[in-house]
């Protein structure tokens, strides 16, 4: 039931985000102590005083159960406090002290003053999502030393929140109204993993050089649907995951992913993207999954046939005309160590019967290969 719970918590707060991560049950307790089965007698109700408890054989003894204080409306149970979709307009008071996750989603919260969470010590992950905040004081994050997770998508931000708890490890602050990626925005969160800042209207030179200088641990960042054109430079090196999609980028340059040894999916698909300089995937050895659908992309990209890890490659819906019996494989077998496992070169306008089989040589399978009629658009 506690891990029920949670789980839909969590998976509402984050919408639809592609990212899977372990070790939401430290947010759910043990019951208190004495919560167990005992040699105690049974309590049962009052007779005419409803949710009084009653101790059968001790006349005229009432016992009351206190316990801590919940908001109103809010309900509040193993060490959760739920406050989502209530309409509320400011944080509520009265949170208990022991709460580990809070969710205040689906509200029309405008500002988190300074003083919202000051008795919240220990609370490990806080959901906003959905509300209408546009102010949040510069000190609201202070007493919150072991917040981890923090959901902060579908507001008015127009900048990231100042002061962020060093201990945060999951940020979500998508489809705000974030112009700009200060250098100073996640000056020594060293303990960041996952990073979602798409659909925000940022555009060119909207993100600051060294902005992702101190996430040493990040290794899932998306900045998708945006309008950025080109790709931030400063990429931290320990990245695994960098999705890059439905933006504004019109090339992809080799030293965009220098030294970036780690990163095994790439999604830059629905850009403006003509170009991929030789180079680039030799700076990604142990890449997996490339997209670069629907770009402008006249040719297959260079590096392909050397790779020796790469398996799916995306490069459906572009203008390629023409393909080469070694853009995928190299001549020999022994020098790719993982063979493809999807190509998807459907909606390009080269003729499909004029490709080569020889072309997919090191394909694990033909049915993984995905051709298809063009249509000019």
């Amino acid at each position: 039931m506690r891990s029920a719970c949670l789980s839909l918590l969590l998976a509402t707060a984050c919408w639809a985000l592609p990212f899977r991560q372990s070790g939401f049950l430290d947010f759910m307790m043990e019951d208190e102590p004495g919560s167990g089965t005992t040699d105690e007698p049974a309590v049962t109700d009052a007779p005419g005083v409803p949710n009084v408890p009653y101790i059968p054989n001790v006349p005229d003894v009432v016992v009351r159960e206190e316990g801590p204080m919940c908001p109103f409306r809010c309900q509040c149970h193993l060490r959760v406090t739920q406050c989502s979709d209530l309409g509320l307009t400011e944080i509520p008071g009265e949170i208990p002290s022991e709460t580990t996750l809070l969710d205040l989603q689906n509200n029309k919260i405008t500002e988190i003053k300074e003083n919202d969470f000051k008795n919240l010590k220990g609370l490990h992950a806080l959901i906003l999502v959905n509300n209408k905040l546009t102010i949040i004081h510069p000190k609201a994050f202070s007493s919150l030393m072991k917040l981890q997770r923090l959901y902060l998508s579908k507001n008015l931000l127009k900048e990231v929140p100042a002061n962020l708890p060093k201990s945060l490890q999951e940020l979500r602050i998508h489809e705000n109204a974030i112009t700009k990626i200060k250098k100073s925005s996640f000056q020594g969160m060293t303990n960041v993993i996952v990073m979602e800042m798409g659909s925000n209207p940022l555009k060119a030179n909207s993100i600051e050089l060294g902005a992702f200088a101190d996430l040493k641990r990040v290794s899932y960042i998306r900045i998708a649907d945006t309008n950025i054109t080109e790709i931030p430079k400063g990429l931290p090196s320990s990245l695994s995951e960098l999705h890059l999609d439905s933006n504004k980028i019109t090339k992809v340059m080799a030293d965009s992913f220098k030294g970036m040894k780690n990163l095994a999916k790439l999604g830059l698909g629905y850009n403006e993207i003509s170009m991929v300089e030789n180079g680039t995937l030799a700076n990604i050895p142990h890449m997996r999954e490339l997209h670069l659908d629907n770009n402008a992309l006249t040719a297959v990209p260079p590096g392909l046939p050397e790779h020796k890890y790469i398996q799916v490659v995306y490069l459906h819906a572009n203008k390629i005309a023409a393909i080469g019996t070694e853009d995928f494989c190299p001549p020999t077998f022994n020098y790719k160590k993982a063979m493809y496992s999807g190509i998807s070169l459907f909606s390009n306008p080269v003729p499909y019967w004029e490709v080569q089989p020889i072309t997919f040589r090191c394909v694990f399978d033909r049915s993984a290969i995905q051709l298809g009629n063009y249509r000019k658009k």
